[in-house]
Parts: structure tokens; C-alpha cells; sequence
């Protein structure tokens, strides 16, 4: 095969010959390990080499993932992450300390790989973790965090033993893959839980409680309920910040934290990210009056972004990349109780989801400026304003996300607040301008 000379035809190689899910859907999931394995063992076995935490759950598990590296970051570590999808860049998938990947490294290794991609034909999702881990294998980063895709039990990164497994929440997503109830979707999410590794869960939910808690003791892994244990009082509020105590089984444990994640969902991400940095510390020493430092700048310290970010506040424009029922919840109820000004919200989706249970929630007062994402798996604009309709949305079809926020942004007074959602891909070509 003919090598790859330029950043181009590095990203055209990626996105155009290997089955990409963000691009074409459910054809592009391998429920199967093997070709992971398979490039890993081609490059090294690169995950064997590094100390990893491993996050999985159907909402928040991204700021999770950027919770606990900002943790280790503060102090003075190397830190590896992996998340996905990307937003604008394909890079942001894979960063240390917040920097992202080099161009250069990804071309070399592609080229270096060349004949066992041909050979394997990995998707691109199982491509960009063999090469995330070799990357920080070569990096030697101290400890590298990673989020699952999707699921957990037959989600690439899933080769990995972790120092601890963390599993934020369990909602509605991805059910013609992970099955249609939420035991069902509990139970792909636990495939991440190891023998005898520790596992952190991030919220109580009954109905799939029993799931986990057998999964631990037949692998003898010792479980923690983070909101079990820990609790967040609000002191006080400003532009861009938030500050909490926190309490540990009733008591004091961490005073005046002040955190740059507004969003309406992130109290419960803070408590399942500090309470995995507290079950790390017995792995790790950890200072968390550190911790507590680095909580103010987690946004510019980890490159964390797309969830509940201020891009502009005149008028107040917001962005938020929650896509499923549990995660559209949240943000609903909060712009619900927005009362200054008009609100105007720019949706989209992919065309694989059933989305009426997220329209039949969203505001009713609002203009809705529906768009299609730049990708095959858009929803047809017009189709959304049809069906939007009749769950009582009102607005007008727009034939890109771009002139869609050109046209919220000319209706917008000054005192009326914008808001991007529905998908990454939505949220991602706004980030673009920004």
C-alpha cells in the first residue's frame, strides 16, 4: 500500500476505508475484540504498559473522564486521555495534559501499520485505540484515562486492565446495540468490571442495582456508590463558576470548591469524578486540596468541552451535546426555567434514533431552528420540523447547521438566550465558528 504524505490523506484514509460508527452507524460496530487485539498485539501490546482508568455509563461519563485527569494533572502528573467522538478535530480523542496528538504521529503510525490494517481491516474506532495506546506507551504518561465508545463489554478499549472501572449512569442509548432495557444496557456497561479491580458507580438506580452488584461478586470486585457517599451543598454561584462543600458520609471533607462545570448535570458528574479520585488514592497518594485547585480550570487544563459552554453572552448562547432521554432530561428542565428574554434553540439529530420521548420534553415556548448535521447519518431537517410538530415545536427548517445559528443569532435580542443540541455533530460545527 502506498504511503501517506500529507495530513489530508491521512484523515481521508481514516474517515473514507475504515468503517467509521459516527459516520455510518450501527454497520460499523464489531461486537467482537478481536481485531483490538489484534492491532495491539501488531504495535506492541501498548496497553499493557500503561496504568489506565477506565470509565463507562451512558451519560457523563466524558466530563468524568476529564474530572479524574484534571485530579491527576494537578498533580504534576503526565496524563493520558482518551474520549470520543471528536467535535471539530480529530485529535481531541486523544490528548495528554490537554495537548492533543501530533499530525505527524498519527501519519507515521498509520504508515508504519500500513500492512496490518490491510490485513486485519479494522473499523476506525478499534484503529484509534490501538493507536491512543500506543501513544501513551511511547509518551510514557503516568497513568492514562479512557472512555469507552460504546457500551462496555465489547467496546474496543475494553482490553484494558484498569487500576479502578468507573460507571457513571445508566439511560436509554444505542438500544438496537445494547439491548432495550435498562438491565440489559446495565449489563454491557458492567462488562468493563474486572477480577478483584475496584468499581465505582456514579448514581443509585434501582432497577439496575441488582446487575452490577452480581457482576462484582462474581468477579470478587470490590463496589462503591459514589452519591452513597458523597453529597454537594451549592454556596455560591458566579459567571462561569460554581462553588460547593462536599461532604463524605455526612461529614465536611472538601470546603469551597470552585468549579468551572455549570452545567445542570455536573453535581453528579463532580461526585462520581471525585469519588473515583478518592478510590485511586488508595493506588495513588493523592492531595486533594490539589484536587481542589485544579477544579477551577478544568475546561483550558484538560480540553474539555462541549457540555453546557457559554460561547457568547450577548445574547447568552449556550451548547450542550447531551443525546439521549437521561441526558436531554437535565438539560430540559434547566432551559425550562430560563425567564429572561425569548429562547431559541438550534436542534439536530441522527437519523438512527428514535427521538420522540427527548421532543415530547422539550420546551414548548421556544423557536426551534431545525438543521441536518454534515454527515450521512443527519436527520433530514425538514423531517424533524414534521415530526417536531406534533409533540408542539415550533419553527423552520434550515438546510445547515450554520444557517440555522445565522438565523437564531439574527432573531436573538440581546436579552434572549441560544442554545445548540440534539447531537455532537449539531454541536460541533457551532464550536467550529468559536
Amino acid at each position: 500500500m502506498q504511503k501517506l504524505k500529507t495530513w489530508k490523506e491521512t484523515l481521508d484514509f481514516m474517515y473514507q476505508r475504515l468503517p467509521m460508527y459516527q459516520r455510518i452507524g450501527a454497520a460499523a460496530y464489531k461486537k467482537d475484540l478481536t481485531n483490538t487485539i489484534l492491532l495491539c498485539e501488531a504495535c506492541g501490546n501498548p496497553h499493557l504498559q500503561l496504568k489506565c482508568i477506565h470509565i463507562a455509563g451512558t451519560n457523563g461519563k466524558g466530563t468524568t473522564t476529564h474530572i479524574i485527569a484534571s485530579g491527576l494533572q494537578s498533580h504534576g502528573f503526565s496524563v493520558g486521555v482518551y474520549t470520543s467522538p471528536h467535535y471539530i478535530d480529530f485529535r481531541e480523542r486523544i490528548k495528554i495534559n490537554g495537548v492533543y496528538i501530533s499530525k505527524k504521529y498519527i501519519r507515521d503510525f498509520i504508515n508504519a501499520h500500513l500492512h496490518e490494517i490491510d490485513k486485519i481491516q479494522p473499523s476506525f474506532f478499534e484503529l484509534t485505540v490501538a493507536l491512543a495506546f500506543r501513544y501513551f506507551a511511547d509518551m510514557k504518561v503516568d497513568f492514562a484515562v479512557i472512555e469507552t465508545g460504546l457500551g462496555g463489554r465489547l467496546d474496543s478499549t475494553n482490553v484494558i486492565t484498569p487500576l479502578i472501572s468507573v460507571i457513571t449512569n445508566i439511560s436509554y442509548d444505542h438500544q438496537s446495540m445494547l439491548g432495550n432495557t435498562l438491565p440489559l444496557i446495565a449489563a454491557e456497561k458492567a462488562g468493563i468490571i474486572k477480577e478483584a479491580i475496584p468499581v465505582v458507580i456514579g448514581e443509585s438506580q434501582d432497577e439496575v442495582s441488582d446487575v452490577f452488584y452480581k457482576k462484582a461478586e462474581e468477579l470478587h470486585a470490590p463496589i462503591q456508590y459514589a452519591d452513597q457517599h458523597l453529597s454537594l451543598n451549592q454556596k455560591a454561584g458566579f459567571k462561569g463558576e460554581l462553588v460547593y462543600d462536599v461532604y463524605n458520609d455526612g461529614k465536611l471533607w472538601l470546603k469551597d470548591l470552585k468549579t468551572d462545570l455549570i452545567g445542570p448535570f455536573q453535581s453528579k458528574n463532580i461526585i462520581t469524578g471525585l469519588y473515583a479520585l478518592k478510590a485511586l488514592s488508595t493506588h495513588i497518594p493523592l492531595d486533594f486540596d490539589k484536587v481542589v485547585e485544579g477544579f477551577t480550570e478544568i475546561h483550558k487544563k484538560t480540553g474539555y468541552m462541549g457540555r453546557w459552554q457559554i460561547l457568547d453572552k450577548g445574547p447568552l448562547i449556550l451548547a450542550d451535546s447531551a443525546h439521549n432521554v437521561g441526558g436531554m432530561d437535565l438539560i430540559t428542565k434547566e432551559l425550562k426555567m430560563i425567564k429572561d428574554g425569548k429562547l431559541h434553540i438550534i436542534l439536530g439529530f441522527v437519523n438512527d434514533k428514535d427521538i420522540s420521548d427527548i421532543l415530547a420534553m422539550m420546551p414548548k415556548n421556544a423557536q426551534y431552528y431545525f438543521a441536518k448535521a454534515n454527515i450521512p447519518r443527519g436527520l433530514d431537517a425538514a423531517l424533524l420540523q414534521r415530526q417536531s410538530e406534533t409533540y408542539g415545536l415550533k419553527g423552520q427548517s434550515y438546510i445547515s447547521v450554520r444557517k440555522a445559528f445565522a438565523a437564531a443569532r439574527r432573531h436573538a435580542a440581546l436579552e434572549d438566550t441560544i442554545f445548540i443540541g440534539g447531537s455532537i455533530f449539531v454541536v460541533g460545527e457551532v464550536l467550529e465558528k468559536y
